[in-house]
């Protein structure tokens, strides 16, 4: 591209900019928000491609959420650029919601309503054991974060290996969608539910009923919303991808803000993953653009979620003890999570190989990542014919 080319894109550049500081005025400059979103999204793109590129001999490539994670550690911890790229905690939690937002959108709309529920025994033990020592044990609330998976990993992952034909005939992206989905959910509502019964001063009770009380309401809303987009906008409709693609979008992110909003945070990401696979049921083959569109948004927002949570991490305030404390912590509950996974999958008819597979899937979380992904991959590469369906 010579100068010529870029003179007109440079002038739009420097339009675009003198219009956004006119009306935000300081906050496109150093040290606003809108300049610290911008520089952050920016910076983690370019660390994921970077990233990315990196090729090991013998093993997958890196994958681009861990450059994501690494420009946002940096920006927060190099001194001076940390005092200009400042982004208001309440955007930053506002950003993080929308990402969860369309990250369960996009499992609701992959869920497989035709596969067998031959599995879905196991899937109920394993959520019988993740549960039921949350609620009796001293450190509840401690059992509800390390129970909780990232779906911003899993859920992209599953669609991948979907795409591809992997797992499709015994429904296994499908199993760990949904299970990886609802599990945080619960795990939303359980520590909600345990956080008003050990600081609040009101009866237990009523805090246990209102997390049940988020469920019920979440799936009602989702039913009802759901039955909404069947029929709304009509099929007759210009532009109708489109049109459903921003009803899909903009229920989804009112109803985990209005939940919050309300004092029930569990019911709006159950409220989406309902409303969005009901919706998928109503267009069937139609649901193929609008998931194509839900996953172009996701393109935008995933390197502002994982940019965020490596902005979140200051490295001057950390103590060496307790970093470590929480790193023997996690890898003890995973390690426990993996062996028992793999044993109450033991009876659900898959073979050993993805027997290992859907036990290293419940692996992921932000902090993890990189590991649950290097694993999936070699497990694939190594361990797999080319479909599940043909494994023995």
């Amino acid at each position: 591209m010579n100068m010529v080319d870029l003179l007109p894109a440079a002038c739009l550049f420097a339009l675009l900019f003198g219009t956004v500081w006119s009306i935000t005025g300081q906050e496109c400059l150093p040290g606003g928000n809108l300049f610290g979103i911008v520089i952050l999204f920016i910076c983690s793109v370019l660390g994921g491609k970077l990233l990315g590129m990196i090729q090991l001999p013998n093993l997958p490539p890196f994958p681009p959420l861990l450059g994501m994670l690494l420009a946002g550690l940096l920006l927060r911890n190099v001194p001076y650029v940390t005092n200009a790229v400042f982004i208001n905690t309440h955007w930053s939690a506002a950003l993080r919601n929308i990402a969860l937002s369309i990250i369960l959108t996009r499992a609701g709309l992959g869920l497989d309503p035709s596969v067998r529920t031959r599995c879905g025994g196991s899937k109920r033990c394993v959520f019988v054991w993740r549960w039921v020592p949350a609620w009796w044990r001293p450190a509840s609330l401690l059992c509800f974060v390390l129970a909780a998976v990232s779906p911003a990993v899993v859920v992209p992952s599953m669609l991948l290996l979907q795409r591809e034909g992997y797992g499709v005939e015994k429904g296994i992206p499908t199993l760990l969608m949904a299970a990886g989905s609802f599990d945080d959910i619960l795990a939303i509502t359980g520590f909600s539910t345990c956080l008003g019964i050990a600081f609040s001063t009101g009866s237990t009770w009523m805090n246990i009923l209102k997390g049940l009380l988020e469920v019920v309401g979440g799936v009602l809303a989702g039913l009802i919303l759901g039955l909404f987009l069947c029929l709304f906008p009509s099929n007759d409709q210009e532009d109708l991808v489109l049109r459903r693609t921003l009803m899909l979008l903009g229920l989804s992110i009112f109803s985990v803000f209005f939940s919050h909003v309300v004092g029930f945070a569990g019911a709006g990401g159950l409220c989406t993953l309902v409303l969005s696979f009901l919706a998928a049921l109503g267009w069937k083959a139609e649901k193929a653009p609008v998931a194509a569109m839900v996953g172009q948004s996701w393109d935008v927002f995933q390197p502002l979620l994982f940019g965020l949570i490596g902005a979140e991490i200051r490295i001057a305030s950390l103590s060496p003890s307790t970093v470590g404390l929480g790193m023997a912590c996690i890898l003890i509950g995973l390690v426990i999570r993996l062996l028992v996974t793999f044993l109450l999958v033991h009876l659900g008819g898959f073979t050993l190989k993805e027997k290992l597979f859907i036990a290293v899937a419940w692996l992921p979380k932000a902090t993890v990542s990189f590991l649950y992904r290097l694993l999936s991959l070699i497990l694939l590469s190594e361990l797999w014919s080319p479909r599940f369906c043909t494994s023995s």
